[in-house]
């Protein structure tokens, strides 16, 4: 039994109490006590200290409360604008998400409120957004088969070795809901080990050819020269058209062993953080699908490099049979990019001038108008 239900029933029985004769005070002590498991001399100074307390007495318990509703509320606004992402990473950037909101008139919570959001802490933050409701898709089907060529890229081995801007993961995602029967969309990734940065392509089938073209809008895409490039076994990467065009543009080509996420923890991670996320295991097996997609992901891109920060592991640390991982602040692509020495100071320049034109929230917006474009275009199966 509760303390708070032990009160009530206290409170319940006062009135009866006041009033009883010695016999019958004796009576309901004896219930009371029985009830609670509280000790008769306990029962009996609980029963005056209410007696005594003035009628406009109200019980204040526990820490004061700093976070009211209304800083609960600009939280989540500034949370699904972020696309729902953890408090670990959501906690660096809220200052600049106010700030830009504020910049284009859509920040509508009082001074107060704003005030309390931005001095909470990473702890509160987690508190809060555990309460808020957020949506769980289910999962997919697998696509990816070992190609008969494989022997002709080197294999991967060992994590990575902190490798220059341009090195990065690429992998497919394949948009065939329950099953993985004629043709649909895929989603190729890019992401950029040193920078985080990420680049989407959309594209009608895994054909060599289709999966070429991903990889030269990632080329075209990406604003710092791509040097490498890292799938995993699958057929769609492992052939002589990608081969030759990664010889011909002087981008070195690696893979992953078969069989082994792990080697590709980065792009796996991402590949639900950035595409599933957002567009869900929804079948799409309509030609039409994979430009809407690419039209997706043009805004879909600045959303995710500019806006959502995400967090690397700097040091891993083995205690007896438990491996303890440490991770650096969160931050932006966008901001790993300002800070690596490695990067052309123009390309920097060019990235702070198209950011001073972003907004987040607007983004987001368009973001979810191209998904609803995207969601009305018929399946052939349904």
């Amino acid at each position: 039994m509760t303390m708070a239900t032990k009160q009530e029933i206290f409170k319940e029985k006062l009135q009866e109490y006041l009033g009883a004769d010695k016999a019958g005070k004796g009576s309901i002590l004896d219930a009371v006590c029985s009830i609670t498991r509280v000790e008769r001399k306990s029962a009996i100074r609980r029963f005056r200290t209410l007696q005594l307390r003035p009628r406009s007495w109200q019980e204040h318990r526990g820490r004061k409360k700093v976070y009211d509703h209304r800083t609960t509320a600009a939280l989540k606004e500034v949370w699904a604008t972020a696309n729902r992402i953890c408090a670990e990473r959501l906690h660096p950037v809220i200052p600049e998400y106010v700030r830009i909101l504020k910049r284009d008139g859509m920040w509508s919570h009082e001074e107060a409120s704003t005030r309390l959001l931005l001095q909470a802490s990473l702890g509160t933050l987690k508190s809060r957004i555990a309460g808020f409701e957020n949506i769980k898709r289910r999962g997919g089907r697998g696509t990816t088969k070992s190609s008969d060529l494989k022997e002709i890229i080197p294999i991967r081995r060992g994590p990575w070795q902190n490798p220059p801007p341009g090195w990065g993961e690429v992998d497919t995602v394949a948009h065939c809901g329950y099953t993985i029967s004629g043709d649909f969309c895929y989603t190729v990734q890019y992401t950029d080990v040193a920078t985080i940065w990420t680049v989407l392509a959309a594209q009608w089938n895994k054909g060599e050819e289709a999966t070429l073209g991903s990889i030269e809008r990632v080329k075209t895409r990406l604003p710092f020269p791509l040097l490498g490039i890292d799938p995993d076994s699958g057929s769609e990467f492992i052939n002589w058209h990608l081969k030759g065009w990664c010889d011909l543009h002087k981008v070195d080509m690696t893979r992953t062993r078969p069989y082994m996420k792990n080697d590709h923890a980065r792009i796996e991670q991402k590949n639900y953080a950035n595409v599933r996320q957002m567009v869900g295991y929804t079948r799409f097996d309509n030609p039409r699908h994979a430009l809407t997609l690419n039209e997706l992901y043009d805004v879909l891109e600045d959303y995710i490099n500019f806006f959502i920060p995400s967090l690397k592991c700097v040091e891993k640390v083995r205690v007896l049979s438990r491996r303890i991982r440490k991770y650096d602040t969160a931050q932006t692509a966008y901001q790993r990019v300002l800070v690596n020495p490695d990067i052309d100071p123009k390309v920097k320049e060019r990235l702070q001038q198209k950011y001073a034109t972003l907004n987040p929230l607007i983004l987001k917006q368009k973001c979810d108008l191209i998904l609803r474009k995207l969601l009305k275009i018929p399946t052939r199966l349904r």
